[in-house]
């Protein structure tokens, strides 16, 4: 097992983007903030940094990883080819939270990364300190979400070390995290853009972006972890992370109410008051306009109903409260499934393990 040998706070972020420059440069793997939520990196080009990044976590190897560059132009030495549709959402979103899954160079990255396949999802973080400590490694960084697999993604270094501590070879603290889900993936196929994973970068942004071209939600999105096939390959690997396993699932068990705003907050006071009842320590939800309703061990006010933005921004450190303060049983509310709320949506959906209840 690997000590942690360094953690570079934040106000030493030039002297701790140089030294962890070097330990990625030299095989090491560093967790760093982003501005979706903090990466476990590593030299993607290494096999053997991203068994590195398999083991810490304790992810399946069938799951790919998505290789983060300094600048837009670097993609051309991983991608096989770019289409003009492509780069319209590379030229109109990079840097940002957009991951392009992209027809791989042949021997580009390790074929962990790719898990086999023909493609590997590619982007450029917004992060200024996320770019500059990949510009300084000299690799592109292949980084998943710096946790334990199947956990709450991390929005604070502190959310690092409570999963990884002992496991990799050092922390960047950045500060929160801005945007608090990880990043929309896609995936351009003739002319229509999939979304594979919703994220940071919606889909009513994407269609502006590029006028009239068919954007689609991949079908698994909707369905539960166990139901989610779609963006698969016959043997059963997914294009992209966050469409297979279990993900940013709290310890306790967690019960999604979704649908009319205006009726399912009886709905979720009746599972948390026959949750009480059984000895469980419960926790709701709530958007703001509901907070002052609920009867529970603990409320969590994640914004407004209707704007949604809030709610992504501060989902995972709610759950990751629930688990520190033991809270076995959480109820949450639904957000309106448009704008960021697609994404605030499938990430309560994979956290619930698929138990939802849909009033209508």
């Amino acid at each position: 097992m690997t000590e942690i040998t360094k953690y570079w706070p934040a106000e030493q972020t030039e002297a701790g983007i140089r030294e962890a420059a070097a330990v990625l440069a030299a095989g090491g793997i560093i967790a760093f903030p982003t501005e979706t939520v903090y990466g476990l990196g590593g030299d993607a080009r290494s096999t053997a940094a991203v068994e590195k990044i398999f083991a810490a976590k304790g992810r399946p190897s069938d799951n790919p990883l998505i290789v983060h560059l300094a600048a837009g132009e670097d993609v051309h030495s991983l991608a096989d080819r770019i289409t003009g549709l492509e780069q319209a959402l590379i030229d109109a979103f990079w840097p940002g939270p957009l991951t392009l899954v992209l027809p791989v160079k042949k021997g580009a990255v390790s074929v962990l990364v790719t898990a086999g396949l023909d493609t590997v999802a590619v982007r450029v973080p917004e992060h200024e300190a996320a770019r500059e400590l990949i510009r300084r490694s000299g690799c592109p960084i292949a980084a998943p979400s710096a946790n334990r697999s199947g956990r709450p993604s991390p929005t604070l270094a502190r959310h690092v070390l409570e999963d990884l501590n002992g496991k990799i070879d050092g922390v960047l603290d950045g500060g929160a995290t801005g945007v608090g889900l990880e990043s929309t993936v896609v995936r351009v196929m003739g002319n229509e853009v999939h979304i594979l994973r919703p994220g940071g970068i919606t889909k009513e942004r994407l269609q502006f972006a590029v006028g009239k071209i068919a954007t689609v939600i991949a079908p698994s999105e909707h369905l539960s972890v166990a139901q989610s096939e779609a963006n698969e390959e016959p043997g059963n690997v997914p294009r992209s992370p966050g469409v297979k396993y279990a993900h940013y699932a709290p310890q306790g068990e967690m019960i999604l109410v979704s649908g009319h705003k205006n009726k399912l907050t009886a709905i979720v006071q009746a599972k948390a008051d026959e949750a009480a009842s059984q000895g469980r320590r419960v926790a709701v939800l709530s958007c703001s306009e509901n907070v002052a309703i609920y009867r529970a061990e603990a409320v969590f006010d994640c914004g407004s109903h209707d704007e949604p933005v809030q709610a992504a921004h501060s989902l995972y450190a709610c759950l990751r409260e629930c688990d520190e303060r033991g809270l076995d049983f959480i109820v949450a509310e639904g957000y309106p499934e448009y704008g960021i709320g697609s994404a605030v949506m499938n990430r309560l959906r994979k956290a619930a393990g698929g138990r939802e209840i849909i009033v209508n």
